[in-house]
Formats: structure tokens, sequence, C-alpha cells
């Protein structure tokens, strides 16, 4: 049966199961508020650069903040295949819950963390190790989040509800700018320098309760309960939805398969699909406020309010290309961030002055871009894996790819202009776009497809 007559269940989308959607919110506010905390961190790095490094050498203080940030990812691949294959075997909910305390006490430790003048290198140790705490469980959440969603997600809805695992990410990014932008106006530098920039961190763990008791009342998903075989009353539906939704005539997975040749394919390729995808955001949403501060001499406050008002835009849109994914498909979408990246990264990069307003035309321009490929990450990635195995190799792949490519790219970039060199950076960009592109070429079309269908 073809993908756009095939007959579509409609169990999990009446009015009578809210538990879908109370578990959906549950899970965004969680993602939410660790988005926020991971933000927080590249928001104040000049901040943090200045009082947890030695301050006698600015440039070298500022890379080993961004180098600190890329170390929180290159363990977020561990995080994410041992979070990953416990979600597997206990359920999503148990991670999604550990993961946001210990990102939450991660969070408490940086803001309680004495200055490089009060204890000397050990607070640049500290900091190393409360950011490889946050990668760790990071890696696990992101892993988890995506999975989760996707599978709770009415099937003719998938890529719609699975971009609202980037809507936390660009949200929680976006209250960590609004913060920023907040601190840096109501306090003057010395203030932000001596306690102002602790705020979002001890702010992040305390809203972490809220978070905690909304998660602990989510239920497991129906396809991992089956896949284990499981008969759990926290589970969605019944066994007549259950059946609904592994109904005869239902697409199944192309590239999804339990032999290990199979999976080592599927995970080099959604690797090779996050490269660009996870390089161009970062660049985007995190480091370009600390390009046009630093090298362009652009107010603080200015590339912070920006870098929201940007955000806000590329937030907005992401449902619609969700939704646009679910009739049209994933690829076609797909090749639109990666050639549209490839085409615009050169001339909105160069458009970047010291006046604000230049940001926010670049970013918002470029972040709408990203956010077509940004919202089909969680469909996308839970189609091309089985479900005994699609967390942990999720949490493998998403994080490797993001911890190579997306962490490493504001300390690439910084570095390319410390080198006098800027325009390497946007290669890098372009390069790894191209190799997006590739790898969309190899993936088969997976909408519609019936995540029972492999296990």
């Amino acid at each position: 049966m073809s993908l756009t007559s095939e007959r579509v269940p409609r169990s999990l989308d009446s009015p009578k199961q809210p538990a879908p959607r109370k578990s959906l919110a549950a899970s965004t506010v969680g993602q939410l508020l660790e988005w926020f905390e991971w933000s927080a961190y590249a928001v104040f790095a000049p901040f943090i650069a200045q009082v947890m490094f030695n301050p006698a050498n600015p440039v070298s203080a500022l890379l080993s903040t961004l180098a600190v940030f890329a170390v929180g990812f290159l363990v977020r691949p561990l995080g994410g295949v041992v979070f990953g294959a416990i979600a597997d075997r206990r359920g999503r909910k148990f991670v999604l819950v550990t993961t946001m305390l210990s990102m939450a006490a991660a969070s408490v430790m940086i803001g309680f963390m004495p200055t490089y003048e009060a204890i000397g290198v050990w607070a640049s140790v500290g900091l190393l190790v409360a950011r490889m705490i946050q990668g760790f469980a990071h890696g696990g959440e992101s892993a988890t989040a995506n999975s989760y969603v996707a599978e709770i997600a009415p099937r003719h809805r998938r890529g719609q509800w699975g971009s609202i695992v980037f809507v936390a990410i660009f949200g929680g990014s976006i209250i960590a700018y609004t913060l920023g932008g907040a601190i840096t106006n109501l306090l003057d530098e010395t203030q932000v320098l001596e306690w102002g920039w602790r705020i979002p961190f001890l702010m992040g763990a305390g809203l972490a309760i809220i978070a905690l008791y909304m998660r602990r009342g989510m239920a497991e998903s129906v396809v991992h309960q089956e896949a284990e075989g499981l008969d759990d009353t926290q589970s969605f539906g019944d066994t007549e939805q259950a059946q609904n939704f592994s109904q005869p005539g239902d697409v199944p997975s192309p590239v999804a398969a339990t032999g290990r040749s199979s999976q080592f394919k599927a995970i080099v390729l959604i690797v090779a699909m996050i490269a660009g995808i996870t390089s161009a955001h970062y660049t985007w949403s995190s480091y370009v406020s600390t390009y046009a501060i630093v090298e362009q001499g652009m107010a603080p406050s200015s590339a912070y309010w920006a870098t929201v008002a940007a955000q806000v835009i590329a937030l907005i849109s992401l449902p619609f290309w969700g939704r646009l994914s679910d009739k049209v498909g994933r690829k076609p979408v797909l090749y639109f961030f990666g050639i549209g990246m490839i085409v615009a990264q050169f001339p909105l990069m160069a458009m970047i002055t010291d006046q604000g307003w230049t940001l926010f035309i670049a970013a918002a321009l470029a972040l709408l871009i990203v956010s077509a490929s940004g919202a089909l990450l969680s469909c996308v990635m839970s189609e091309v894996f089985p479900t005994k195995f699609r967390t942990r190799n999720i949490g493998l792949a998403y994080s490797l790819s993001v911890a190579v490519f997306g962490g490493s790219a504001p300390y690439l970039n910084q570095l390319a202009q410390s080198v006098e060199m800027p325009w390497l950076s946007s290669v890098y960009i372009v390069v790894l776009c191209l190799v997006t592109v590739v790898a969309i070429r190899k993936l088969p079309e997976t909408r519609g497809i019936d995540l029972n269908s492999v296990r």
C-alpha cells in the first residue's frame, strides 16, 4: 500500500486519549529546561572566560571556555549509548527523569563554582567536570526524547509532533538569550562578572523541581512496551489501540533491521546527515553572538536580543516544517536545508557588522533554513532504527555527530578568527552540508512507516 493511500489510525488522536499529549507536554517542559541550562553556558561564554580561566590572556581564556563547551559534547556519545541502552531495557520514562536530575545537579555545581581568582586552576577543572556531567546526561536525554516523542505520536503526524523536540532546543536557547539580554541590560559589566552570570544556572536547577513533578506522571510508549512484551498500566492505550497502531498494510521500514551490518549502515548515514545540520545550528544559535561581540564590536545586549528574535522566528516555523514533511515526505524538506545552507552560508556571515539588525537578519534567515532539518530529526532517526535498539542507536549516531561537528563548531569558528582566516569557518559549514546532502540521497523516504514493523 502506498504512503499516500495508506489507512491512518486515529485512536491516538482521539479526545478520549489525552495521555499522549500530557506526556508530550511533560517531555517538552523537561527538554526545554535542560536546553536552557545547556545554552546558558554558550550565552555567558565571554563572561565565564574572564572569571573561570586565567584573565591575563583573554583570547586563550575564550578559546578555553569554548573548548570546555566542546568537551561537554564529546562525552555525549557515551551518555547516549549508556542511557540509550537503559532506555531500551527499562523504558524511556526512567531515563528522562534521571537525566534531568543529573543536568540540574551539574547546573548547581556551575552556579556555585569558585572563580579562578579564588582557587586558581581548580576553577577551570571544576567547570570542566560539571560540563562533562551535563554532556553525559544530555546525550541520554536527547536520544531518549527523540525516541519517546516519535513513539507516542500519531503516525500521520509524526513529523509535526517530532518537531517539538527541536522546539525545546530553540526554546531553551531563547530563554537563555533572553535572560542574558536582561542581565546585561540591568547589571553593569562588573556585576555580571561577579555574580550575574551565575543566575541562569541556579534558576535552572530550581525549575527542575517542576519539570521532575511533570515527568513523574509520564506514561511509557506502547511501541516500547510491545517490543519488550510488557504489560504496564502506564503505557499508552490498550490492546485494541496497539493492534490499530500496527495494522496490516502499514509500511515497513526500508532501513531498520536487527542485523549488525544494516544497523551500522543506518548509523553512518544518520551521522553524516546530522553533520551539516548540527554544525550550522550551533554556529548560528550559539557562536554568532560571541562573534558579533568579540570580532565585530557589537554591544552584548544588542547581540543577545538579535539572536533571541531570530530564534523565535525559527521556533515558530518548526511545526510547519514537520507538518510539511508529513505531507510531501522527509527528503524534499531535508534537501531544502542542505542546498539552502550551502548557498546562504557565506553571504549571511558576511552581512554581520556591529549593528544588531544585521545579526538579526542573518541569523533569522540561517535559522529558518536550519529549522527545516531540525524539525525532522526526531521522526527520521526513529524511522530508520528498530524499536529494540532505537534509543541506543540514536544516542550513538546523534550524540557522536553533534559532538564531533556541532560541539566543536564554536571553537573552530573562533580559532579561524584568531588565525585571521575567518572564511575557513564558512567553508567548514558548506563542506559538512554537502556531506548531509549525500547522506539524504542515500537514505530512503520513511514518511508513514510503522515503528512496530521492525524490532
